[in-house]
C-alpha cells in the first residue's frame, strides 16, 4: 500500500482491475470512506490497513446500525455490507472479513409490459417528437430495447462503427463485457431510417444517437419522453424504458428460449440474474389463467 488514502486505492482497483462502472466505483469508494470515518470515531484513532484486518463482526454490526440511523433500508444495507466486505478484502489481500449475515432482501420481480403496450409506447414517443428525425431516433432507440434487449445506456452508447448494419450487433455492456445480439429486420429498418434523417454526420468513433443540438443523446431524454407517453396512453408507472428490456426477456422465455441463451443475449454475468424471469413468466401465466378461467 502507498500513502494514498485507502478508499482512493480501492476505487482505483475497482476501476482498473475489476472494470467496474464509474457509478459503482463512486458508490463503493463512498462506502469505504464512511466506514473509515465511522471506525475512526468508534475506535478513537486513525485507521491503518493493519487495523482494518482486525475488524470484528461486532464492529460491522455497529457500523450497519449507524447507517440504519441514516434511513437505510434492507436492500441498501445489504449493498453497503457487500461493499464493505470488498473493501476489507482489498486491504487485507484475503477474505478475512467477519462472517456477518446481511439483512434479508426480497427480490423484486421485473415488471414487463405487453407487446401491444410496448409498440404503442414507442409509436407515441415517436409521434410526439419535435422533428421527424427525432421521432425516428426515439423509435429506433426504443426498438433496440424491446427488440434486442439492450439497456438504455447500451443503446445510447452505440457509435457509428456499427454501420452499415448486419443481422447481428456487437454490444458493450456492464464491466466492458461484449456480447453479440441478433437484429430483427424491423430494428435494422428503424436504425437505417434514423440515420437517413439525422442532420448530423455520424463518424465511426462518434455517438450514433444524437441530441437535438448534435451532442450525445442522454438516457434521461428517452426516459422523459417515455414518462410523457405513458401518461398520454394511461399506462402504469412501471412502463419505463427498462421495462421494454424486461419484456424482451419475458416474451422470449415464454416462446421457449433457453435460459443460457437468454443470459447471453441480456449480458448477465450470472445465470441467477436471468433466472428471475422464470418467475415473471410463471406470474404471467397465472394472470392469464385467472383472467380466462371461469372459476379461477
Amino acid at each position: 500500500m502507498t500513502d494514498a488514502p485507502l478508499s482512493l486505492l480501492y476505487a482505483e482497483h475497482l476501476a482498473r482491475d475489476r472494470r467496474r462502472s464509474p457509478h459503482t466505483v463512486r458508490a463503493y469508494e463512498a462506502t469505504a470512506q464512511r466506514l473509515l470515518a465511522f471506525l475512526t470515531d468508534h475506535w478513537g484513532g486513525a485507521i491503518s490497513a493493519e487495523a482494518l484486518g482486525k475488524v470484528s463482526a461486532a464492529d460491522l454490526r455497529a457500523y450497519l446500525a449507524h447507517r440504519r440511523g441514516d434511513g437505510l433500508g434492507n436492500a441498501s444495507a445489504a449493498r453497503e455490507l457487500s461493499a464493505v466486505r470488498g473493501f476489507l478484502h482489498f486491504v487485507s489481500g484475503e477474505d478475512s472479513a467477519p462472517r456477518l449475515k446481511g439483512p434479508r432482501v426480497r427480490k423484486g420481480v421485473p415488471r414487463p409490459i405487453s407487446p401491444d403496450e410496448a409498440v404503442s409506447l414507442a409509436e407515441d414517443v415517436a409521434e410526439d417528437a419535435a422533428e421527424p428525425w427525432i421521432g425516428a431516433r426515439d423509435w429506433a432507440v426504443l426498438l433496440l430495447l424491446y427488440g434486442a434487449g439492450l439497456r438504455i445506456g447500451e443503446a445510447t452508447g452505440l457509435t457509428g462503427a456499427i454501420l452499415p448494419l448486419g443481422d447481428r450487433l456487437s454490444v458493450t455492456g456492464k464491466r466492458d463485457k461484449t456480447r453479440i445480439v441478433p437484429l430483427l429486420p424491423q430494428v435494422r429498418e428503424a436504425i437505417d431510417a434514423y440515420v437517413a434523417l439525422c442532420p448530423w454526420p455520424i463518424a465511426r468513433d462518434a455517438e450514433l444517437f444524437r441530441g437535438a443540438k448534435g451532442g450525445p443523446l442522454l438516457p434521461a431524454i428517452i426516459r422523459r419522453s417515455v414518462r410523457g407517453a405513458r401518461t398520454r396512453l394511461g399506462l402504469s408507472e412501471r412502463t419505463t424504458p427498462h421495462a421494454l428490456r424486461h419484456s424482451f426477456a419475458t416474451h422470449l422465455l415464454g416462446r421457449g428460449a433457453d435460459l443460457r441463451a437468454l443470459q447471453e443475449l441480456l449480458g448477465h454475468a450470472s445465470l441467477s440474474s436471468t433466472q428471475i424471469y422464470t418467475a415473471v413468466d410463471a406470474a404471467h401465466l397465472l394472470d392469464v389463467y385467472r383472467n380466462a378461467h371461469p372459476r379461477a
